[in-house]
């Protein structure tokens, strides 16, 4: 620990490369254990993508887990370059992208469509964060627009589980538990003052959906919904010229450019999506830096963007991810900044050791055979309750959005959310731009202000 550089009280932790603010282990930040084994605890999160990738992709679970192995060492990029948010997956929109990707044929197409939904979606982000475009694509959309977005996101989510070929009908028993057990401890007016009184419920709950899954996966191996694992003990291999030779644009080509006209409606869906994590997680590190008032947490969107874009592109080139590269994981950030605000100096010295620790936990315990396979029987179950929870936030995100509004604009966003589910971003925006110039923007504002102003002239 000789090497370890402290920082003054109140100041930022210490880091090299002047701009990039690059942070080392033993060097500008102590290893976070904790953080590390609630990591690697949770590791059956992102497993839970990998159900959808072989549906979808047609891609076996060898090379899915490989996928998201790599994905989540890339989420290291934004803590060793001084970003503080724990990093995800643009979360909501996945029963989107998969209805995108469903109209085109199994194969080599859809993974062309997929490169060209990602690659667009890191040249959004990489011109947001470059060019401060925020502003004008999220905060002078139509709220009503916005809203629609997210609920036809939710919409799609739970239309998802619950459709005749839905997850939820392949386990009832075991994925309804679940889903009542989570939501009951995330959401419910009896669990919020048990939480605060009890330190048991705070610490299941820390955990989201990791808790309610164990539960109901054990209870399915029991009732025979879930069969039970077969142990491996050997490392998960992977196998990087497989993927390069077979999914990357090295090896099926660059996608024509229609990929990518088709691709930009639900690119920019996604971008609006996700840009609600950003608002969401410079929220939450505010409140932190309120707390522990030893050390000061930057959070730059412009540097989240920026990173957030370099991984969408290095995926889209060497190996698309169907749920994309977003800002942040609400659940990580969350478990996180519990740990750091609830403790002082002593226990926890800086934000960086348990923001870096949770992802390096969770990469390594992906890596081990023993854990990937005792959790695999049960990845539908992690992706079931993921899209049911995900469903609940888009909705009431959506109200919130509204709350303040008047009926013409729910009503918009009610039709815009339903077409969106139904028939894809493309219709979904493309009925939000018609109904917002048609209904809810005021052609004779203008006229009538002008005429307002001549009669007090005259």
């Amino acid at each position: 620990m000789g090497l370890y550089r402290k920082r003054n009280d109140g100041g930022e932790q210490p880091s090299m490369l002047g701009a990039l603010k690059f942070r080392l282990p033993f060097v500008h930040y102590k290893l976070e254990y904790p953080d590390w084994i609630q990591g690697a605890i949770l590791c059956v999160v992102p497993m839970g993508i990998t159900t959808v990738m072989m549906d979808v992709l047609g891609i076996p679970f060898e090379l899915a887990i490989a996928f998201v192995i790599i994905n989540n060492f890339l989420y290291l990029l934004h803590t060793h370059f001084g970003d503080p948010s724990i990093a995800g997956w643009i979360t909501a929109g996945i029963p989107l992208y998969v209805g995108f990707l469903t109209g085109f044929p199994e194969g080599e197409e859809r993974i062309l469509a997929l490169i060209a939904l990602q690659l667009t979606v890191a040249l959004i982000f990489l011109l947001m964060g470059l060019f401060k475009g925020a502003d004008v694509l999220v905060k002078r959309l139509p709220l009503s627009l916005k809203a629609g977005i997210l609920l036809g996101a939710g919409f799609a989510a739970v239309f998802g589980e619950f459709s005749a070929t839905g997850r939820v009908w392949t386990m009832p028993v075991t994925i309804l538990l679940g889903a009542a057990f989570g939501f009951f401890m995330m959401f419910s007016n009896t669990a919020a003052p048990l939480r605060e009184r009890y330190p048991f419920f705070r610490y299941v709950a820390q955990f989201g959906i990791a808790i309610p899954f164990a539960l109901s996966y054990a209870v399915g191996i029991l009732i025979g919904e879930v069969s039970a694992p077969t142990i491996s003990w050997s490392l998960v291999p992977i196998p990087i010229g497989e993927i390069i030779a077979n999914y990357s644009i090295f090896g099926v080509g660059f996608p024509e450019f229609s990929y990518f006209m088709k691709a930009l409606p639900l690119a920019i869906a996604a971008y609006i999506i996700a840009f609600g994590d950003v608002l969401v997680v410079s929220s939450l590190l505010k409140s932190a830096d309120e707390v522990r008032t030893d050390e000061k947490v930057v959070f730059d969107a412009g540097r989240n963007s920026i990173i957030v874009s370099i991984r969408n592109f290095i995926e889209g080139v060497f190996m698309p991810f169907l749920p994309l590269s977003g800002p942040q994981w609400t659940g990580g950030q969350v478990l996180v900044l519990n740990r750091y605000m609830n403790n002082g100096r002593a226990q926890v010295d800086s934000y960086w050791g348990g923001a870096t620790g949770i992802f390096w936990g969770m990469s390594i315990a992906l890596m081990l055979g023993p854990v990937v396979s005792l959790f695999q029987p049960g990845i539908n179950i992690g992706m079931a309750l993921t899209m049911l929870i995900q469903g609940y936030l888009c909705g009431y995100l959506a109200m919130e959005i509204l709350k303040e509004k008047g009926n013409l604009e729910k009503g918009i966003a009610v039709i815009i959310g339903a077409v969106l589910a139904t028939q894809g971003a493309a219709w979904g925006l493309g009925v939000g731009i018609v109904l917002w110039l048609l209904l809810e923007k005021n052609w004779m504002e203008s006229s009538v202000a002008k005429e307002a102003d001549t009669t007090k002239t005259a």
